[in-house]
Order: structure tokens, then C-alpha cells, then sequence
């Protein structure tokens, strides 16, 4: 796998936990950014960016995929394994 995927999370969210367990049991290497050990301008800029005040909040290649929901869906609907081999 190949893409470049960011997952921003608090330490409290059990989706951020899920979405994370997601990844690794697909062997896809990602960064993640914990909002509760960042500076708050760093949620504020994420807030604007997608519009969305809840975590986790997932990009891959540079795409906003949603949470945890959006990205199980894509397992789920078998388009995930694309969107991560696809390089960025």
C-alpha cells in the first residue's frame, strides 16, 4: 500500500481506535496527528478545512474520507484497497 494517509484523533474516541485497528489489519502504514496533544489552532484549521467537528477525521492522498463510518463503508463496499494503492 502506498497512500499517503492521515488520521487526526483525540485520546478519548473509541472510532479513532476502530478506524485505526481498520488500517493495521490491512498493513497500511499511517500518521496520525492527536488533536489532544496539539496546538488548538491545529483542530481550528482542521475544522475549516472539512467542516466537520468530529473525530477521527481521515484523509488519504490529500482526500477528506470522513470518519470511521465513511471509511468502513468503503471496506465494506470494496473500494478501500483502491484508494490506498493508489500513490499520491
Amino acid at each position: 500500500m502506498t497512500a499517503n494517509v492521515v488520521v487526526y484523533s483525540t485520546s478519548v474516541c473509541p472510532y479513532c481506535v476502530r478506524a485505526k485497528q481498520l488500517l493495521e489489519r490491512k498493513g497500511v502504514a499511517y500518521k496520525e496527528i492527536n488533536l489532544s496533544t496539539e496546538a488548538p489552532e491545529v483542530r481550528i484549521e482542521l475544522m475549516q478545512r472539512t467542516n466537520h467537528r468530529t473525530v477521527p477525521q481521515i484523509f488519504i492522498n490529500d482526500e477528506f474520507i470522513g470518519g470511521f463510518d465513511q471509511l468502513y463503508a468503503l471496506e465494506r463496499d470494496g473500494q478501500l484497497d483502491s484508494k490506498l494503492n493508489a500513490s499520491s
